[in-house]
């Protein structure tokens, strides 16, 4: 195998990677932090620190979408410089870079100077805004992971 099927692989790995755990901290994590009424066991966490708990994970989580986004934009640069260009590809890497950035550097920041304000700030208009945002912001983000993945799934295919 060459270099360039390593790196081919290498970056369909890393999208399909970012694709589940988006869908797991969206879908089920936040699922049973917020909802901790329904389990069977004794723990009762109220909203706001089930918020807080949220918070902390997609904060770490920041750390990967970087990476994410540093990952994208160089493999998409690199193929469009070797005459690789795809629409379609070229669009969905613009999304995940974008909602990326903006997840990681806007929205995950202000929820946590919100919630370093109390109770009452998450409680506020201005926060359920933000948090709305950031919901719409991390699905834009799943399916333009999901169509870049397929994209050049079917790109290499072509070859």
């Amino acid at each position: 195998m060459n270099k360039r099927m390593y790196a081919d692989f290498s970056y369909l790995i890393l999208l399909a990677a970012s694709f589940g755990a988006v869908m797991v901290l969206g879908v089920i994590v936040a699922a049973v932090i917020f909802h901790t009424d329904g389990l069977h066991v004794d723990i009762l966490i109220d909203r706001y620190n089930s918020g807080v708990i949220m918070s902390e994970i997609f904060l770490r989580f920041s750390y990967v979408i970087y990476f994410l986004s540093f990952c994208v934009a160089l493999y998409e640069v690199a193929m469009y410089k070797t005459g690789q260009r795809d629409k379609i590809a070229m669009i969905s890497a613009f999304f995940i870079v974008a909602t990326s950035l903006m997840f990681s550097a806007v929205y995950v920041p202000k929820i946590l100077e919100l919630q370093a304000m109390g109770r009452e700030a998450t409680s506020s208009d201005t926060f359920d805004a933000l948090h709305v945002g950031s919901e719409l912001d991390f699905k834009i983000l799943a399916v333009a992971l999901l169509v870049l993945f397929v994209r050049r799934l079917m790109l290499l295919r072509l070859r």
